[in-house]
């Protein structure tokens, strides 16, 4: 596996992580990341959200990922405490098994003229991928073209996420051929990009797309863990089958596949649950990371696959 060296970031793309899980008919907040923003915590500990209501709300009522590049005007409830904190714009990814929402995770992040990256959702219709909307920081040319292009099943990093039902990380994207936006991708610093199925009721195909840049990474590392019981042999158990890290070298080989059970570390807890998991602070994490994000994705009835980031 080819190793991809990010640099060190001062600032990151993600400031705030949120999970958000049922409780009777509201959504309530279960774990939260918020850095140094205290009053933004202390204003979103306070809250809930009713279907349809918030952002994490419309994300479960819409039955898809939904995206704000502002807050004014839109779903958003806690739009004074999120300005006075520095926060712009935000994600909200419902994770449903099956018809049964299990959780919403929501990323929140704070736009100036540095911070590249993008977190994009697309949609299929008529047999092709197109942007249902994104957030793109100060990536402006690149959002003008991802807004101009769609994918058939197979193509780019959407498409093949698409006809695989697999999340998958793909490297080098200024350069690589596989990825089709590769010229603008380069201009806009972008390197690495991590696509995701993001399963919903009913026939409607969505996916997410994560695309980190190098002075303002989503993640110094990222991580795919394969957990269908076709895979592990065993239920409560999943394996490492991909990853990129800046500093560690190659996270996993044909050789020594690295293996996580139900309710040992971070990835245990995911497994164990099926939630989502946000975690803050160095302890449970490998050494010299602050920060742990994972989202569970469910298929046919099982947990398939978990994506982890750690900042």
């Amino acid at each position: 596996m080819m190793d991809i060296v990010l640099d060190t970031p001062t600032r990151t793309f993600v400031e705030v992580s949120e999970v958000w899980v049922p409780e009777g008919d509201r959504l309530v907040l279960a774990e939260g990341n918020y850095g140094d923003l205290k009053e933004f915590a202390a204003a979103s500990g306070q809250e809930s959200f009713g279907f349809g209501e918030g952002l994490p709300g419309k994300a479960w009522s819409d039955a898809r990922p939904v995206v704000l590049k502002a807050f004014e005007g839109s779903c958003f409830k806690r739009t004074e405490a999120a300005k006075a904190a520095g926060l712009t714009s935000a994600v909200a990814v419902p994770v449903f098994d099956g018809e049964t929402l299990k959780a919403v995770l929501v990323l929140l992040c704070a736009d100036d003229s540095e911070r590249t990256g993008a977190i994009e959702v697309w949609q299929a219709r008529d047999d092709i991928l197109r942007l249902a909307d994104g957030y793109y920081g100060s990536a402006r040319h690149f959002e003008w073209v991802s807004r101009h292009t769609h994918f058939p099943k197979g193509q780019g990093l959407p498409g093949a996420v698409w006809a695989a039902s697999t999340p998958i990380l793909m490297r080098d994207l200024g350069s690589g051929y596989k990825f089709i936006r590769s010229e603008s991708a380069g201009k806009a610093g972008l390197t690495t990009g991590l696509g995701l199925p993001v399963p919903v009721p009913g026939n409607d195909t969505f996916v997410l797309t994560l695309l980190s840049a190098r002075g303002t990474p989503l993640a110094r590392r990222f991580e795919i863990w394969d957990a269908r019981s076709a895979r592990v042999g065993r239920s409560k158990e999943a394996v490492l089958v991909d990853g990129i890290c800046a500093r560690e070298g190659p996270l996993w080989s044909d050789e020594t596949e690295r293996r996580a059970a139900a309710w040992q570390g971070p990835i245990g807890k995911v497994i164990g649950s099926g939630l989502p998991q946000v975690m803050s602070g160095t302890a449970g994490l490998p050494a010299d990371y602050s920060s742990f994000i994972a989202l569970p994705i469910h298929q046919q009835g099982e947990l398939a696959y978990i994506v982890a980031l750690y900042i």
